[in-house]
């Protein structure tokens, strides 16, 4: 048997702090590298202008440590735990709490969470708590991934239980629809993910998790690499366009994933990402 590796609550904390200021302010290489590629696909004049202001805004964000958008979002976290990691104290949930509290403090950033959705809607002052995945690995790593989601965004994702017979072609003109009525709602060019199989809130999820990906890197299995080129290609015939004012490029990628399902289902959902798909990730 491993020796169990004992990471330190403090360090984790610490780590996640610093992730909440890297996710808000950098705009990650695939994603300037995807926004750079939509402005030169762009025909329209004005929406090569939103482009140029996408860019200059990234830099801006960058260089001078400010949030790439007023909005920073919920902290969203994916995590990674090997079975041979132990905290010296306290659990991973709160330390990731903690983090979250102090970066959302120190680096200045908007605090967006309410304590009840419905009735007292109060905000809890630290952005906490946050929406934490988590997936035990083999291993002695803790490996945290940070998607801070913004609600303009947020709000337009759906869930449609699909009957197996609607296919392919009910898949397609689901998520074609979805975003085509999102409009300029989730600040386009947007990053599409979809979740398809699995059940009602495995689909989210998958949906959700498929933003991960490096922008533009296509579902190994070729019968998913295509439908997401077709996915795309339709999306941006809608000429919904950047920031919903008209042009070629609504959205910069479709990515999908999938998993079993029961034979009388086939879950599918949608998760949109504005064009400052933000993330960050460390390894400890």
């Amino acid at each position: 048997m491993n020796p169990i590796r004992i990471l330190s609550f403090e360090a984790v904390a610490e780590a996640v702090a610093e992730l909440c200021g890297k996710a808000a302010c950098d705009l990650p290489a695939d994603v300037l590298e995807a926004l750079r590629t939509g402005r030169a696909e762009e025909r329209g004049e004005t929406a090569r202008d939103f482009f140029d202001q996408y860019l200059e805004n990234a830099r801006i964000a960058r260089e001078e440590r400010m949030p790439l958008c007023q909005d920073t979002g919920f902290a969203v976290f994916f995590v990674e735990l090997g079975d041979e990691v132990r905290l010296d104290r306290g659990t991973l949930t709160e330390a990731l709490t903690e983090g979250t509290r102090r970066g959302y403090r120190e680096h200045y950033l908007r605090k967006s969470i309410v304590n009840d959705p419905l009735f007292d809607r109060k905000n809890t002052t630290d952005n906490t708590p946050p929406v934490i995945h988590l997936d035990l690995v083999p291993g002695d790593h803790l490996r945290i991934v940070l998607a801070p989601k913004g609600g303009g965004s947020e709000n337009m994702g759906a869930v449609r239980m699909l009957k197996p017979s609607d296919g392919k072609e009910g898949v397609v003109n689901f998520v074609v629809d979805t975003v085509r009525n999102a409009g300029g709602n989730p600040c386009p060019p947007t990053i599409v993910g979809v979740g398809i199989g699995g059940t009602m809130e495995k689909a989210a999820l998958l949906a959700k998790r498929a933003l991960l990906r490096p922008l533009g890197q296509p579902n190994p299995d070729p019968r998913y690499a295509a439908l997401e080129r077709e996915i795309l290609e339709k999306i941006n015939a809608t000429g919904v366009g950047p920031q919903g004012l008209g042009g070629d490029v609504t959205s910069l990628a479709v990515h999908i994933d999938f998993h079993p399902c029961h034979i009388a289902s086939m879950p599918v959902a949608l998760n949109l990402n504005c064009h400052a798909a933000r993330h960050a990730e460390v390894t400890l």
